[in-house]
């Protein structure tokens, strides 16, 4: 299936003849364009553009392509304003179940963008950890679509007749104080850290659990400072030089300054965000709303985070 966040996108690179100038206008970056049309391309087996170092040049099937798509945006604007003509309304409400991390650095994103409007959509949001969030999911609660991490297979469940909908991974990393004398992105082995102070998630957690798991694979024994769930707390305590922290690459983008990222080889582990959706509320403008969110989160790239 063609994701129509990708045809918009589309037709922006070839009306304004740039990944840049889209990203720009969109609310993405760059690269996030740039992987949007590479989808685009592998879900069609259409070659959209011409790549070189300093520009890309839509080809002709680019062209007809934008052409058929501006037409199919229009038709399923034209849908979902039929359809809501019909439940004698103007916007579909939606109950959004969100973790701190997604709902402070990409939902404003997706508020922003000039898409959001498009749906019809009329949110209400309620912040919460995942697990939290799911009790609200289940029949006759109050949330309809719940944004969700899991680390490694710990321990969230919900309802088999939930739909679930992968959104992409939150990679953790390693920082440092920058006063430990380390540079940043330096490749270091896990047993080089061992005997440094560490800040730890508080421990019975199933997040503590995998990772205890994993630095126990690696040999890593950390001499625990800190006990702390918060990860801008557990940035902030390293920027001051208490320890070490393991911290997703979301918190990372308000990082403080006096912290330094590592690459550690042994360390790989990520939150895999997903989206939960109750199935009688999946309709075409939720679908959307996922898929644009999918797409933000994916913009969030390397060089942000």
């Amino acid at each position: 299936m063609v994701n129509p966040v990708h045809l918009r996108t589309l037709l922006e690179v070839t009306r304004l003849g740039s990944f840049a100038a889209a990203a720009s206008r969109l609310g993405y970056t760059a690269s996030a364009v740039s992987q949007q049309m590479s989808a685009l391309e592998r879900d069609t087996g259409v070659h959209l553009f011409t790549r070189s170092a300093r520009s890309v040049v839509p080809t002709d099937a680019a062209v007809v392509m934008a052409r058929h798509a501006a037409k199919v945006l229009t038709d399923i604007e034209a849908l979902m304003a039929a359809a809501s003509k019909t439940q004698d309304a103007t916007s579909q409400e939606l109950r959004l179940g969100i973790f701190p991390s997604l709902a402070t650095y990409v939902l404003p994103k997706i508020l922003k963008n000039p898409a959001w409007k498009d749906l019809g959509i009329d949110l209400r949001v309620s912040v919460a950890e995942p697990a939290q969030t799911i009790q609200g999911l289940r029949t006759g609660g109050d949330v309809d679509v719940a944004l969700v991490y899991q680390v490694g297979q710990s321990g969230l469940a919900w309802p088999h007749t939930i739909n679930r909908q992968w959104i992409g991974d939150d990679n953790f990393r390693v920082v440092l104080p920058s006063g430990w004398g380390f540079r940043s992105e330096a490749k270091v082995a896990a047993d080089h850290l061992s005997d440094m102070p560490w800040i730890m998630h508080h421990p019975g957690t199933s997040d503590a659990t995998v990772i205890e798991r994993l630095f126990a694979s690696c040999n890593l024994h950390p001499r625990v400072v800190a006990y702390s769930d918060d990860f801008h707390a557990s940035l902030e305590m390293a920027a001051a030089g208490l320890g070490a922290a393991l911290v997703p690459e979301l918190a990372l983008l308000h990082r403080p300054s006096g912290v330094v990222v590592l690459d550690v080889p042994e360390i790989r582990l990520a939150r895999n965000v997903f989206a939960l959706l109750i199935n009688e509320k999946k309709t075409a403008r939720v679908q959307l709303f996922v898929d644009l969110l999918a797409d933000t989160f994916g913009s969030l790239g390397s060089s942000d985070k």
